[in-house]
């Protein structure tokens, strides 16, 4: 958002206290917006995806499972993260050391495909630090304490990662220090509840609320997901790491504390029941053949939850009444697309374009709903 320019209203109604509205919270209160936060649950968050994540920023590896917009946003985003981890509270942990890709001799074909898939993102996306080939040698030179383990794998680099628990409660004290701010815990609200623009009404009504909001977006649905977090403080990885696995993008992600956040399954179901027996085996089993140190770490949590996730599996922003907009589809890809989704609805609500929807390829974010632009104060 362009700084320079003031803000054409003057307060604002958030739904959903997750990432996103957070995130849009604490921006829009810095620019000298009055902001209202609306949540259902508790200050934890606890049912909000960006709980129950990695929050890797690692837009080359998840290239296997997204398309070029995303890609191209998660580029962005790892400069545009420490500007917004700047003013924030407290500290939050973010690193930038690459991403390391490794696999065991069985999975070779897969890991060939997975190499063939990366390199063909570097030739559409050429703004990304070309993937590099790694012998066993130089995977031991990157995380020694794998030893020698691997025999090939890919090093992605300057890829990074950032500690989303941290982040929330970072956030939340930003927050609730700001002046600007008002946050209301268990209070669910729904866009209908506000009359925006209207005498004792906030200027703009802005639904962040995941899958909470598939009644009034039932095009939503939710993928499954189930993650672990261990403590483990033999391993010693210092930077994420993913095993090629013929079923899952399996990932370890190591966070302060000597805790590693391994995950993640990926099913098509809204079940948020506890994670399988199965799905927890193949997680700790993935980990223990990427390190054996693993054997003798402890469970902190299994946790599952469920995405929300749109059609074609990429966010969007949509206008549907005039002063309201909805924020959903973050899908798998949260932490590494939210700077780019929340400057994207910062720039819409500014002018009612969005000049960087059009640069990552995104034409439905491009511009608010011209039927409701007029009304709503916002040029169209």
């Amino acid at each position: 958002m362009n700084s320079s320019r003031a803000l054409p209203f003057e307060s604002v109604a958030i739904l959903g206290a997750g990432l996103m509205g957070r995130l849009l919270a604490a921006s829009l209160a810095q620019a000298g917006c009055k902001v209202d936060v609306h949540e259902a649950g508790s200050p934890e968050a606890e049912g909000a995806a960006a709980r129950v994540a990695a929050a890797m920023l690692a837009p080359l590896a998840e290239s296997a499972v997204a398309p070029a917009p995303l890609v191209r946003m998660g580029h962005y985003a790892l400069t545009r993260w420490p500007e917004l981890l700047a003013p924030l509270a407290e500290p939050v942990f973010f690193q930038r050391e690459g991403t390391l890709v490794l696999w065991h001799r069985q999975d070779a074909a897969e890991a060939a495909r997975l190499a063939r898939i990366l390199q063909g993102t570097c030739d559409v996306v050429p703004e990304l630090p070309a993937m590099q080939r790694v012998d066993g040698a130089q995977i031991a030179t990157l995380e020694p304490t794998l030893g020698s383990r691997f025999a090939q794998g890919l090093f992605l680099p300057e890829e990074g990662q950032l500690d989303n628990r941290a982040l929330l409660a970072s956030l939340l004290s930003t927050l609730h220090a700001h002046p600007n701010v008002r946050l209301h815990w268990q209070s669910p609200r729904e866009p209908g509840d506000f009359r925006p623009g209207t005498a004792g009404q906030p200027d703009w009504v802005i639904d962040c609320r995941g899958l909470g909001a598939k009644p009034q977006w039932p095009a939503l649905r939710g993928v499954r997901g189930e993650v672990i977090r261990v403590h483990a403080p033999e391993v010693k990885l210092t930077r994420p790491t993913r095993l090629v696995h013929p079923r899952y993008p399996l990932y370890i992600a190591p966070k302060p504390g000597d805790l590693y956040v391994i995950g993640a399954t990926e099913i098509e179901s809204e079940d948020m029941s506890p994670a399988s027996v199965r799905s927890t085996l193949e997680l700790l089993s993935a980990a223990y053949a990427v390190h054996s140190g693993f054997a003798e770490a402890r469970i902190v949590e299994i946790a599952t939850q469920c995405r929300p996730t749109l059609p074609d599996n990429l966010p969007d922003v949509q206008q549907p009444h005039p002063r309201v907009l909805q924020v959903n589809g973050l899908y798998r890809h949260g932490f590494m697309i939210a700077p780019a989704v929340l400057d994207i609805v910062l720039e819409l609500l500014q002018g009612g374009r969005s000049p960087l929807a059009a640069r990552f390829g995104l034409p439905g974010m491009q511009t608010l709903n011209k039927s409701t632009c007029q009304e709503a104060g916002t040029p169209a």
